[in-house]
């Protein structure tokens, strides 16, 4: 993508870090000036609609999704309109990766823990919208109030310095941030269908090696396992509870590395990861596992969040850890790959309780049913080998199209703080209508930042 943009003829100082200098004719107000905060309450339940802020957009929770960690009345919600503004601001401190700011595009309630801003006549909503979204992504509001509050109110917000261009450059600039918006997030949209593919390719690739083996001219034999059919003749299948022993030993001093287990990486150290929310006062308590360790986050099984733990340390204490009966059983990359196979997770979800998808469970007496299908040791070990040379260019290629997501993430983040702040002149660009732009959904799925899933971490203090 490429465009040629001029900068405005004059420019004066903001005094503002995040701003620097801003065109000479735009104004700079204090908040209060451009927002008031909304204060309606729900009560007597006149509006139904739930609305989220989830991955910095305000989304209609459907009733069916309703369950879990809701109120007993949604009366103390706060009602919300068309082209309101939502800023989150709770646990500033702990989490600095979400997004934190939400235009709003139905009428609807949104829990009271969220400032809700309505935006006066000097302010287009959607051009308010990318402002604050541009302080937002440069972590401005971290730096309020005193700096590591775990909240901050209105109040702490009142008299930051706000930039107001004229109607009709906000208009343009509105216009402008869509269209390029637009185009940016297809082009996401084309990476991670690549990369989709890619991981299809892979899948399939793993799940003959370690169903069927490398040998095409093998006999078969019937495996015994309706969801998995037919398995080589020399090869071993029973449940899991012939060869896997649950464990349950804690930390006594919560000092042991921290692992996190994902269904992007497996087991991990935490540290490697940057993953700062929920940090818990003490780990003591916290599972151990030793290296060769089977280890299943119970409520992520059904998304392939399990792995064989490298090394030793804790993980949480929701989570299941499962030791080979005898050493030597099973190779543990064969393993990690044989139960992050579409039959296994979809029996892992067959066998797992909980009322909605996102909080199903699949638990020890249940996991341990499980029939596991056993090659010879030596047998796991080439078709570990195999599948690592197999799969080693679609990696290559899965982390092309990812580098190629974040700098198209980084462009758009950039292009829209230079525009908002004046570093850029849309001015004079020809533009379509915004009807005629498509809006294009760019949401990461491994984000957590739904204030419901959210709950749903802390349940599990290191879930990725």
């Amino acid at each position: 993508m490429s465009l040629t943009l001029k900068s405005y003829p004059e420019y004066k100082e903001s005094w503002q870090y995040w701003l620097g200098k801003v065109p000479e004719t735009w104004d700079i107000l204090p908040a209060f000036a451009v927002f008031r905060e909304r204060q309606e309450k729900n009560v007597g339940l006149k509006e139904t609609q739930v609305l989220s802020l989830s991955y910095g957009r305000i989304v209609k929770k459907h009733e069916d999704a309703l369950h879990g960690l809701v109120p007993a009345s949604f009366e103390g919600y706060q009602i919300l309109e068309p082209g309101n503004i939502v800023l989150r601001f709770t646990d500033l401190q702990n989490d600095q990766r979400s997004l934190r700011v939400g235009l709003v595009k139905d009428r609807g309630i949104i829990t009271s823990a969220y400032i809700g801003l309505a935006v006066r006549d000097r302010l287009l909503p959607e051009h308010a919208y990318y402002l604050l979204h541009a302080a937002d992504i440069q972590k401005v509001f971290y730096a309020m109030g005193s700096g590591l509050r775990q909240s901050l109110g209105f109040s702490d917000l009142r008299r930051m310095p706000i930039v107001v261009p004229d109607i009709e450059t906000q208009k343009q600039i509105v216009r402008f941030l869509a269209v390029t918006g637009s185009k940016t997030d297809k082009l996401i949209r084309a990476e991670r269908r690549v990369i989709e593919l890619l991981n299809e390719q892979k899948q399939a690739i793993i799940l003959r090696a370690v169903t069927r083996g490398l040998d095409p001219n093998v006999r078969l034999k019937p495996s015994g396992i309706e969801w998995l059919g037919e398995i080589p003749k020399h090869w071993n299948s029973n449940p899991a509870k012939y060869s896997l022993l649950e464990v349950d030993k804690r930390s006594t001093s919560g000092e042991e590395e921290l692992l996190s287990v994902s269904h992007l990486t497996g087991v991990s150290p935490r540290s490697q990861k940057n993953i700062t929310m929920f940090m818990a006062a003490s780990y003591v308590g916290h599972k151990l596992c030793e290296p060769g360790d089977l280890v299943v986050n119970t409520m992520w099984a059904w998304m392939g969040a399990l792995g064989v733990s490298p090394m030793k340390g804790i993980v949480s204490p929701s989570y299941a850890v499962y030791r080979p009966r005898r050493e030597g059983a099973f190779v543990p990359g064969f393993l990690d790959c044989l139960l992050r196979t579409r039959p296994y997770i979809s029996e892992f979800i067959c066998r797992s309780t909980g009322i909605r998808s996102s909080r199903l469970r699949v638990y020890p007496e249940q996991f341990l049913k499980i029939p596991l299908i056993q090659p010879p040791l030596s047998e796991q070990a080439q078709i570990v080998e195999s599948i690592q040379m197999e799969t080693e260019s679609a990696e290559r290629s899965i982390y092309r199209a990812q580098q190629e997501i974040d700098l198209l993430r980084e462009y758009r983040s950039r292009l829209i703080t230079d525009v908002v702040t004046g570093k850029l002149d849309v001015r004079g660009i020809e533009l379509p209508e915004l009807n005629e732009v498509e809006e294009v959904s760019d949401v990461e799925d491994e984000e957590l930042e739904d204030s419901e899933e959210l709950e749903a971490v802390k349940e599990n203090v290191d879930a990725d």
